[in-house]
């Protein structure tokens, strides 16, 4: 039997593969990942209160004077003293004594206390409503006179025009608006009011807006004093009155200003006011608008205080009302221009103008479609 030959077998190498990346790239890689942790490191410490201590104290020595020491801390500054010579700019702001106006929408109204020199059509230009809403919700007080008012005197101003009116035993929805010409709806729907629509109980005595409401006037005008041509009787009232006889200067029918001053200094010409009230301060002259008899010279009630009224006998009267002093008498005839008396704040007033009136035939004409 055949021995077999014993067969050397070589051992199998398993051989490596190359890999694709650069030697180096790994060593950078680890290089910048160990930067970016220093860095943040490095940016933590100086967050941190030791550092920002370590950073707050003072530096080494005084190089320039070669001390290895530490420098000292050094005193604080001190301030230069204000100069008091210096001017400082500022806005003064002067206290205001009136009524304060909310700019806001009202819905409730607001008392006003009349100062000097206040008129019903400035109130009203103030609080931006007609002047005869001012009457209308004051009738009490003021009897629909806008001379009644006196200093001191404390106003309600209703908060949108119409009527501030005292609801009575009588009383109802329909009833007070047909009065006032207004629908109901305006009545209940109106804020301030406050009442339920679905069943709306009103109690005597309390006060109810009625916006857009309106009525007639109670008239406050003074009559016309007796002359021969005047058209009325001669009956005389008041203690400036007399009986004029016939003649005497005629007015040209063309009225020059009877004051100085050709501008107003409070009530202009409306339904509640038919004048016009002109700037004149105490003892400013007063003029006679057109040539004509004087039938009032003297005090009169009504709120006119001292008053004259001229007769220019063509169907024309002019009343002067306020006066401080009166220059002219009973039945003198006068001139276009000529003085009749000094300006002032007699009877209701607040302060001293003119009230001037132009009637024709016993109707009233506003003043403005007159004076030159």
């Amino acid at each position: 039997m055949k021995n077999n030959p014993i067969q050397q077998v070589k051992p199998v190498t398993k051989t490596k593969k190359k890999s694709s990346l650069p030697s180096w790239l790994p060593r950078l890689a680890w290089g910048v990942a160990i930067f970016m942790v220093a860095l943040m490191m490095y940016l933590l410490w100086q967050r941190s209160p030791v550092a920002q201590a370590a950073l707050a104290a003072p530096q080494g020595g005084d190089v320039a004077s070669g001390d290895s020491q530490p420098a000292s801390l050094s005193a604080p500054e001190v301030l230069p003293p204000l100069k008091s010579d210096v001017g400082v700019e500022a806005i003064v702001r002067v206290t205001n004594p009136r009524t304060t106006i909310p700019t806001r929408p009202r819905s409730e109204p607001t008392k006003y206390t009349i100062q000097k020199g206040d008129s019903i059509f400035g109130i009203a230009n103030q609080f931006k409503i007609k002047p005869e809403s001012i009457l209308w919700s004051n009738y009490t007080i003021l009897n629909d006179d806008p001379h009644m008012i006196s200093v001191g005197m404390e106003l309600e101003i209703p908060p949108t025009d119409g009527v501030y009116y005292e609801w009575k035993e009588s009383d109802t929805i329909e009833k007070v608006a047909a009065t006032f010409k207004v629908d109901p709806e305006s009545i209940l729907e109106w804020p301030g009011n406050q009442l339920d629509i679905t069943n709306p109980v009103i109690e005597p005595g309390t006060m109810i807006m009625i916006p857009g409401g309106s009525r007639e006037f109670k008239q406050w005008v003074v009559p016309v004093a007796y002359a021969p041509k005047s058209g009325v009787t001669k009956g005389v009232s008041g203690p400036g009155g007399c009986q004029v006889s016939a003649g005497g200067p005629v007015g040209s029918g063309t009225f020059v200003w009877p004051a100085v001053q050709h501008f107003l200094s409070g009530n202009d010409y409306w339904s509640g006011h038919l004048a016009i009230d002109i700037a004149a301060g105490e003892g400013a002259p007063v003029y006679a608008a057109d040539s004509g008899v004087v039938v009032y010279a003297g005090s009169i009630g009504g709120g006119y205080g001292n008053m004259v009224m001229i007769d220019h006998q063509n169907g024309y009267h002019t009343l002067y009302a306020h006066m401080s002093q009166i220059s002219v008498y009973c039945g003198q005839g006068v001139g276009q221009g000529q003085l009749i008396g000094l300006a002032g704040s007699t009877g209701n007033s607040t302060g001293a103008h003119l009230h001037f009136e132009v009637r024709y035939l016993g109707g009233f004409i506003n003043p403005w479609y007159v004076l030159q």
